[in-house]
């Protein structure tokens, strides 16, 4: 390991004397333009803009050629400047064009493919964030609040356990959460605030570690509202949204907006939902000084509802209950996080630049269920609650610096959540507590540090990067009589290499390896003492961003994930049951295409071939983990002012328990949206499951009894998907 540290600390310092050419490229506002490309036409040097906006070319010539260009805004092309001298670039917008998109050798690459689908998909609720990362599939099944089930590369992650999620770089999951490890509730985040996207798929990454295994996904938030606005949303089943966006600030140097929504629904369900979601989100950012900029962010979300829950086919079948009915009618819950976040960026010269971030965040989560009905308790029901209070802390510091042919970077992350009166007990009507089953304050730390850095070698790019995480668990047991606190610590250590060809600038051929983990919930690992507390996945990935016309866009990767133990949470006994070893293997397939100005057509197909690996085959399926998704859709924002777009997504049957004797059934839904634009008006109209087909959102192989039932059966429980639902939307800007 010592020469690893060697060899990369000598390379990293490598410079070789060449004219360098510095600056920044903004909107119209004077707002840095992240991500943004700069090409030298005449030498081949190239570089992208970080997120102040600003780049840096360290071998170009006086008046050589210089490329600017940025999705959505218009290309130039300038003169470079003599040396020493700094550059401010100003772009200005335009219909969203994919002949301006150029295909680079990053590693974040792929994110121009939700960079499209953001400028030119209407993302207006907070079920719509998740989907705009190609691949991913998403379900709810407990009235509205509760974070949404994800499938993404054969996993079914169910809220998080294999997906890092972020927000304004804070961490959306929750480490050992009342409802399973690595809970992700997004729902703080107002889709119309969202600004980009950052995601990946696999544990290539560095910047990732815990739950950053079938990939990562990060939302930056805008510093600026385009416009202010306001909206109003209105539709079936006593449906209603109301959105305010206001910039109190936007000046050279300094901005500011607040952002607030409230969401009511019934839906559509029997027993009302009584859903009601409430956001508030502010944002600060200045420019102390040319080389210091600070971000302050404050938001605050509250939610309740009630639910149906999952219901077993055969109450459906009988004619017991209807589709939307309920045999538990008392579920439901309620969680509401406080987020605050400062931000400080220090450019200390030139090439190196230094972020830090802190972040504080308050939690509580009440949640009551029932899976089994009956079986337990066939006097009072098997109704369960979940519930915590958390305290989130963390502080992250990243130095970069660039050099020439490449950049290193290298950061230390530290997150500590404190949970306290974690709970799980045995309730009757959401109003009586029968019989506590656990019940304790966690207290988790995770220390850690990385390193990477990129060489480019012509027409080769290579990215080896090397990751140390540290944790420190820590358990005080509520229900002993005696205080006795249990703690184990562990450490994981994460190697990872990219590698990518720039065969020509409009073909990408990339290959990329790593090792990375999803840590286990604090209770189950005191009670293991220490065993299986951070088991591993290692991941491959081999494939191509390619553009073979000017405005067709593929991405196409063969991947190869291994897990050495997979994680199942079973929420009514409050532990997590490891599953054996797995191994997952798939091709993924994404299309972008624009045959006119105004007309877009996207397609996602992924595959994957998910197996138990110590099962005998024949039992040897993972329950739930999907074979094949799919989403397409077909796009138009006219000059005229007219837009519209008719999308579908595809789920096909999965199995439900390892011999498939079990089948979830797929599903095929479309939906339908269409508005016309003008100056400061625009109406809508959207409509989603548009030929009103019969779906289950989410469904489990589940063992339950009804009241009166001799036996237990043991068959597939749903939630059904939402019918027919329309809705109109008014929004005036100003």
């Amino acid at each position: 390991m010592p020469k690893f540290y060697t060899l990369l600390l000598l390379l990293c310092t490598i410079h070789v004397h060449a004219q360098t050419v510095s600056g920044t490229v903004v909107d119209a506002t004077g707002q840095g333009l992240i991500g943004a490309q700069i090409l030298n036409l005449d030498g081949g040097d190239h570089s992208h803009t970080n997120e102040a906006g600003q780049f840096l070319l360290t071998e170009t010539g006086a008046n050589d050629r210089l490329e600017i260009s940025y999705l959505g805004y218009e290309t130039v092309v300038v003169p470079a400047p003599a040396s020493g001298e700094s550059m401010r670039i100003q772009l200005a917008v335009r219909t969203v064009d994919l002949r301006s998109v150029v295909v680079s050798p990053e590693l974040s690459s792929l994110n121009v493919l939700t960079d499209l689908d953001l400028q030119t998909r209407p993302v207006n609720s907070a079920q719509d964030v998740l989907r705009q990362v190609p691949g991913l599939i998403i379900g709810q099944h407990a009235g509205g609040g509760k974070a949404e089930q994800i499938f993404l590369r054969g996993f079914d992650i169910d809220h998080g356990t294999d997906l890092a999620i972020r927000a304004d770089g804070m961490p959306v999951n929750m480490v050992s959460h009342a409802h399973g490890q690595g809970y992700a509730d997004l729902h703080f985040l107002i889709p119309e605030t969202i600004r980009d996207i950052d995601y990946g798929k696999g544990p290539y990454d560095a910047r990732y570690g815990n739950f950053a295994t079938a990939g990562h996904v990060d939302f930056r938030t805008r510093d600026a509202l385009e416009t202010s606005l306001l909206r109003a949303e209105v539709g079936q089943f006593n449906s209603q949204r109301l959105l305010g966006g206001f910039n109190l600030l936007n000046t050279d140097r300094h901005r500011a907006y607040l952002a607030a929504e409230h969401l009511t629904s019934d839906g559509p369900f029997d027993a009302p939902q009584d859903f009601r979601r409430t956001n508030f989100f502010g944002k600060f950012t200045t420019r102390l000084n040319e080389t210091d900029r600070l971000r302050v962010l404050l938001s605050n979300f509250t939610s309740s509802w009630d639910a149906s829950g999952q219901i077993p086919q055969r109450a459906v079948d009988s004619g017991r209950i209807g589709r939307f009915g309920a045999i538990d009618a008392t579920e439901g819950g309620s969680t509401g996080r406080t987020n605050a976040a400062v931000q400080y960026d220090k450019f200390l010269d030139v090439r190196t630049m230094l972020s830090n971030r802190v972040y504080y965040g308050r939690y509580n989560f009440e949640l009551f269920s029932n899976f089994t009905f009956f079986l337990e308790d066939p006097e009072n029901g098997d109704q369960i609650r979940q519930s915590e209070t958390r305290d989130l802390i963390g502080l992250e510091s990243e130095l970069r610096r660039s050099f020439s042919g490449g950049e290193w970077r290298a950061g230390v992350q530290l997150r500590n959540d404190r949970s306290y009166d974690n709970e799980l007990s045995r309730t009757l009507n959401r109003t009586e507590v029968l019989e506590p089953i656990q019940r304790g304050d966690i207290d988790e730390t995770n220390l850690a540090g990385y390193a990477d850095v990129r060489f480019e070698f012509g027409k080769f790019t290579l990215n080896p990067a090397l990751r140390f995480d540290r944790f420190d668990f820590r358990y005080q047991d509520a229900l002993t009589p005696l205080y006795d606190p249990q703690s184990v610590t562990q450490s994981f250590v994460a190697p990872k290499l990219n590698l990518f060809y720039q065969h020509r600038r409009d073909v990408q051929l990339y290959a990329k390896f790593g090792r990375g983990f999803h840590a286990n919930d604090t209770r189950v690992v005191v009670a293991q003492n220490g065993r299986e507390v951070l088991p591993a996945a290692y991941g491959f990935d081999v494939g191509t961003l390619w553009k073979p016309a000017p405005r067709l866009l593929i991405n196409a990767a063969y991947w190869h994930l291994f897990l050495e133990q997979e994680f199942v949470w079973v929420g009514d006994a409050g532990v997590v049951e490891p599953s054996g070893r797995t191994r997952r293997r798939g091709v993924d397939l994404s299309v972008r295409y624009q045959p006119l100005d105004w007309l877009f057509l996207n397609a996602d197909v992924n595959y994957a071939h998910a197996r138990a690996v110590d099962e005998p085959e024949g039992a040897d399926r993972i329950p739930l983990a999907p074979p094949l998704t799919a989403a397409g859709s077909v796009r138009a924002k006219h000059p005229s002012g007219w837009f519209g777009s008719i999308s579908a997504r595809h789920l096909t049957d999965r199995p439900a328990n390892e011999d498939n004797s079990i089948v979830a059934e797929g599903y095929t839904v479309t939906d339908l949206n269409i508005g016309r634009e003008w100056n400061r008006l625009t109406l809508a109209v959207e409509v989603q499951n548009l030929f009103d087909v019969d779906w289950n959102e989410t469904q489990f192989a589940t063992e339950s009894r009804l009241r009166n039932e001799a036996a237990s059966v043991e068959e597939i429980h749903f939630t059904p998907g939402t019918p027919f639902f329309a809705r109109g939307v008014v929004t005036w800007r100003f």
